[in-house]
């Protein structure tokens, strides 16, 4: 990716788009990601960010097909979320329409294939990228799952399993011709895992390969990134997945670029402990099986849910706080909380002016 001077003010707002009949606007999506995009980090993101859609964590639809708990409560929609796309994998056909029938029965706007895993143990089982090297699978696939369900179904690659072998464009044109409604591209290739630079000119390719609606993916972290995508791609809209990670704000400070709206202040360190500490409320409530859209509410008398939902978040609650005076100082100590309580007192040590 070459860079590009800085885009001056005034650029006309980027307009949303359509996966079907299901608007995206503003036309910045909330990647999916294994263990972050819950459902209480998503509304977090649709509250703070704006996002105009937010993808489920991958659902495997082997382990729906064998009655995965675990797996189908990471399906659950709020309508406050949407709209919002349930992503599955497998490489079965037959299963992922079982799966695809399964997202849409439980609220899917939009049912995402996923065909960008690189991650081993996902890639061991024919699924993911992997069909991104059996193209006759990856469209007996698709074709499944289209067949299965009315709702609009979208696929996200990445360029190719081989660096160097971009096999996306190809994909995609098959994948139109089924009746795919949307491709979204990380622009790395399978073998490179998160490493090195993503590569925009093989979305801007791609652009040139199909005429539905596509999504750029890879390296967006601030506004002025994402309105280079949009420029130098000509893509529909933009996917932000690691830079939203316990930084909702990112969201919606790329969110008013695009838009061509002030950029909203940077939250203060209260405002970040505060939100940290409701997204382990939110947490332990969806955990304990109660409605975790009220943060506010109770923390459910259940040892063992805010047990879970604590563990769950240690790797992410001290991103809430980093970079400020004292961050690394707690990081270990929240690495081993346990409770809410022992999460409060330490992030209280941070910024004891965020609580009433």
């Amino acid at each position: 990716m070459q860079a590009t001077p800085e885009l001056k003010r005034p650029q006309p707002p980027i307009p949303g788009f359509r996966i079907g009949g299901v608007l995206v606007d503003p036309p910045i999506l909330l990647a999916p990601m294994e263990d972050v995009t819950n459902p209480p980090f998503r509304l977090l993101c649709k509250q703070i960010g704006g996002v105009g859609m937010v993808f489920t964590e991958f659902v495997s639809a082997v382990a729906l097909h064998y009655g995965a708990r675990k797996s189908a409560r990471k399906m659950a929609i709020l309508d406050a979320e949407r709209p919002a796309a349930i992503q599955i994998f497998g490489s079965d056909p037959s299963t992922m329409a079982d799966a695809a029938r399964m997202a849409v029965d439980l609220g899917a706007d939009v049912v995402d294939i996923n065909m960008g895993c690189w991650v081993p143990k996902v890639c061991r089982t024919g699924s993911g990228a992997a069909l991104l090297r059996d193209p006759e699978q990856a469209v007996a696939v698709a074709r499944a799952v289209l067949r299965a369900v009315d709702v609009p179904v979208s696929v996200k690659v990445r360029a190719g399993y081989e660096q160097g072998r971009f096999a996306a464009p190809e994909l995609a044109r098959a994948f139109e011709a089924e009746g795919v409604a949307m491709i979204t591209i990380h622009a790395r290739f399978a073998t490179q895992g998160f490493d090195g630079t993503a590569d925009w000119d093989l979305i801007r390719r791609l652009r040139d390969a199909v005429s539905i609606p596509l999504v750029g993916n890879g390296d967006v972290r601030i506004g002025e990134d994402a309105l280079r995508m949009f420029h130098e791609t000509g893509c529909d809209g933009v996917m932000v997945g690691r830079a939203a990670i316990s930084n909702p704000w990112a969201l919606a400070a790329i969110v008013a670029r695009v838009s061509d709206q002030p950029e909203p202040e940077p939250p203060t360190l209260e405002e970040r402990v505060r939100t940290a500490l409701r997204h382990v409320r939110m947490m332990i409530r969806y955990e304990a099986g109660a409605p975790y859209d009220d943060p506010d509410g109770p923390i459910p008398d259940d040892a063992a849910a805010e047990q879970r939902a604590v563990r769950h978040l240690r790797g992410q609650l001290p991103l809430y706080v980093k970079g400020f005076p004292g961050a690394a100082a707690v990081r270990k100590r929240l690495s081993e909380c346990s409770t809410y309580a022992e999460v409060r007192g330490v992030l209280g040590s941070l910024a004891e002016s965020a609580f009433p």
